[in-house]
């Protein structure tokens, strides 16, 4: 599958890092995915070939601060709407799909309330609630220490970073294997991502954390849910609460999953999207 890189024009004068594997009038779909954090936003192999396969068009792009984008300090959850509106118009895309894995979750939520005459569906995988009283949103959070500075502020953040490590046991063995096979690309493009700089991934967090800019009650579209019940980095509390608060949401808990073999389910995922177009 051939992919086009491209550079996004914004009307604040900054620019989108974008990739396209092009048009096709056969295309059942076209479908937007959301990166993790840290990630380039360069579409990675197995989703690659899992689009297709099924013959879907797919859109994916860098966050700002992310992959050639513009930096955009303060962005909140909901601006992905209005990126991502920018992308499909530039490609001349009317009508897509959203798909977003842990820290992309959060953003193709925002589409699915945002875009509501634009988005026909919606996938998340191990993807992070909003940041609520209702329940201990750290609770089984392995290392939530870059989440817990971000509630105080960017500048907390930011002093967090400078002296951060990767924790390695917030993977479980399934994710270390995921990650050594068939998700080697994701790993080897989250390392690129680091390299570059921790500016997208405070930026995330800081909006993770803070009020996303929408209402999940508002999403019209169908919403699926993927979640590993051995989630170290997101735990599955936060599928269940997403759940029940989004109007049209089903849930695929995975038992023997946790942050990064869950991802297997793509495949399955886009299944489901193909059928709610």
């Amino acid at each position: 599958m051939t992919v086009t890189e491209l550079d996004v024009p914004l009307r604040d004068g900054g620019s989108l890092h974008a990739y396209d594997t092009g048009p096709d009038a056969a295309s059942p779909l076209t479908l937007v995915w959301h990166h993790g954090s840290p990630q380039t936003g360069a579409p990675l192999e197995p989703v690659l070939a899992a689009a297709s396969a099924r013959g879907i068009r797919l859109v994916s792009y860098g966050r700002p601060s992310y992959g050639g984008s513009t930096p955009r300090p303060g962005r909140d959850v909901a601006s992905a709407a209005a990126d991502v509106a920018a992308i499909a118009d530039a490609l001349g895309v009317e009508r897509f799909a959203v798909m977003g894995a842990s820290g992309g979750g959060p953003h193709a939520l925002a589409c699915a309330a945002l875009l509501p005459e634009r988005v026909t569906g919606a996938v998340t995988l191990a993807g992070i609630a909003p940041r609520t009283d209702a329940y201990d949103w750290f609770a089984g959070m392995t290392a939530p220490g870059g989440l817990r500075a971000a509630v105080d502020g960017r500048a907390a953040r930011a002093a967090f970073a400078a002296d951060a490590e990767f924790d390695p046991s917030q993977f479980l063995p399934v994710d270390w294997a995921a990650l050594d096979e068939r998700w080697a690309s994701l790993g080897a493009d989250a390392a690129r991502a680091g390299e570059a700089g921790p500016d997208g991934l405070i930026d995330d967090d800081v909006a993770f954390t803070s009020r996303w800019g929408f209402d999940l009650g508002r999403i019209v579209a169908p919403v699926l849910l993927v979640q590993g019940e051995g989630d170290r980095v997101v735990p599955s509390k936060h599928a269940s609460w997403l759940v029940a608060h989004i109007p049209r949401a089903s849930l695929w808990m995975r038992l023997d999953d946790g942050h990064v073999s869950v991802l297997d389910v793509v495949p399955d995922a886009m299944e489901w999207l193909l059928e709610r177009r």
